[in-house]
């Protein structure tokens, strides 16, 4: 019995979309994140500037994504995928220029509220998907992931000595820059697909969100995401101040950065092989929130010593990785086998509502009761997720894989789901006739892999 696929090379073309559609993402989220770091700082030089408003600018962006981002990639099914992510790097850009611009508050508000509009990130999945086979797409998406994460490590050590040298507004300037890099590398690197399908399990599709919204466990893990992005968003409306108060010049906030985000990234491995292998994504998740809350309440006691703060930092940056793996993880073997985009897409709108009311709330919380009282709203969201985790049913350690069967009669669908889950291994098989797939989940200490291939490319 064979219990895995065999490893499939990516062909010159999924190379040249996973590269440039990698590289569109993650310059656009570079953008995104570079102001977090330096914002707090100098928006003090624009007109009107309060800490209500100050939070509300570094989260707004946060809010049109929400709003955007599944409602733009069902429309990449209709118009095509590169318009669609043609017109978000134009309007991502259009709102970096007004940002660059802005001499008050309020328009740097504006800037950011059009940035987030600019909702690309469905489409590219889509379009990843369009042009990656099935036995490679997860490499494809992974290396998306992989970059994104790159991008707001990259952020926040280089935020810094570019906001000395080039100021907020120099900053807005690279950011529009950066997106009509991406729209370069859109259109001269990545191919564009003969067609364009629906993916069940890349994108969301409008018939599941019943069913992915009445999951009481991915609607945990959506509240999960949801709460860290509120806590690590707030946090930068009032971090910089606390580095700055304890002794750290602004432009050299990059060398308390590097080492924290590097040694986070080792840090979080030996947890994720836990989780992953060791089946205590329970234990690791809890104590991963737990950890986030007190050094929350660590912030609020010692804002006054930069070892200190050091120490906290990177027990939230590696908090922050952690999590940004392990819950998309748990999402995937959550949702229903077919059923992965949508639950995706879910997911990730609730991570940029929870970054809107980070800024929001942070901005609230520093105006009104100043800089600690930022620090303990992200103890409270930390005491609320681990009510929300500890009761939460975890997904079955299952693993999916989508079977290409090529073209078959309607007639013949339930049939061969039938006879799917009858292969040793399956728990769940979804019969995708259009897309010319079966969507499966698999147990693959049981699969009988060989078996499951004769059902390859059977009309």
């Amino acid at each position: 019995m064979t219990t895995s696929a065999p490893l499939i090379p990516f062909n010159p073309s999924e190379k040249r979309a996973a590269i440039g559609l990698a590289a569109i993402f993650s310059t656009r989220m570079l953008g995104l994140f570079m102001v977090l770091p330096v914002f707090a700082l100098y928006a003090h030089d624009l007109a009107g500037a309060t800490p209500l408003l100050v939070g509300l600018a570094i989260g707004a962006y946060g809010l049109t994504q929400a709003i955007f981002q599944i409602p733009l990639g069902l429309l990449s099914d209709r118009v095509g995928r590169k318009p669609v992510i043609y017109g978000g790097l134009i309007l991502f850009a259009l709102g970096s220029v007004i940002a660059a611009l802005a001499n008050s508050i309020e328009w740097v508000i504006l800037g950011r509220v059009l940035q987030g509009s600019g909702a690309i990130a469905a489409a590219t999945i889509a379009l990843t998907a369009d042009l990656t086979r099935e036995s490679v797409r997860t490499r494809a998406m992974a290396a998306i992931g992989i970059s994104v994460a790159l991008s707001f490590a990259a952020a926040l050590v280089i935020g810094p000595p570019l906001a000395r040298w080039l100021g907020i507004s120099g900053i807005f300037w690279l950011t529009a820059l950066l997106a009509l890099a991406g729209m370069l590398v859109l259109a001269y690197l990545v191919p564009t697909p003969d067609r364009s399908l629906i993916h069940r399990d890349a994108q969301p599709v409008l018939d599941q969100f019943g069913g992915v919204l009445a999951n009481p466990t991915l609607r945990r893990l959506d509240l999960g995401i949801f709460l860290l992005h509120l806590t690590m968003v707030s946090l930068f409306v009032v971090l910089p101040l606390s580095v700055t108060t304890a002794g750290l010049a602004p432009v050299d906030h990059w060398q308390l950065y590097l080492p924290v985000v590097l040694l986070a990234i080792v840090a979080m491995v030996p947890f994720i092989i836990m989780a992953e292998r060791g089946g205590k994504a329970r234990g690791v998740l809890l104590g991963a929130v737990a950890a986030m809350g007190l050094a929350m309440i660590g912030f609020y006691l010692y804002q006054d010593s930069i070892w200190i703060l050091g120490a906290l930092l990177l027990v939230m940056f590696t908090v922050f990785n952690l999590m940004e793996a392990i819950l998309p993880s748990l999402v995937s073997k959550a949702a229903r086998a077919g059923a992965r985009g949508t639950a995706m897409g879910v997911f990730s709108s609730a991570q940029f509502i929870g970054a809107f009311l980070g800024g929001l709330l942070g901005g609230l919380a520093h105006q009104s009761f100043g800089p600690g009282a930022v620090y303990l709203l992200g103890a409270v969201t930390a005491l609320i997720w681990i009510g929300i985790a500890a009761t939460m049913v975890m997904p079955e350690n299952l693993t999916r894989h989508v079977l290409p069967i090529g073209d078959m009669p309607d007639a013949a669908d339930a049939g061969l789901a039938a006879r799917l889950l009858d292969v040793p291994g399956v728990e769940e098989a979804v019969v995708a006739r259009e897309e010319g797939v079966a969507y499966l989940k698999v147990d693959t200490r049981q699969l009988d892999w060989a078996r499951l291939q004769t059902f390859s490319g059977r009309a």
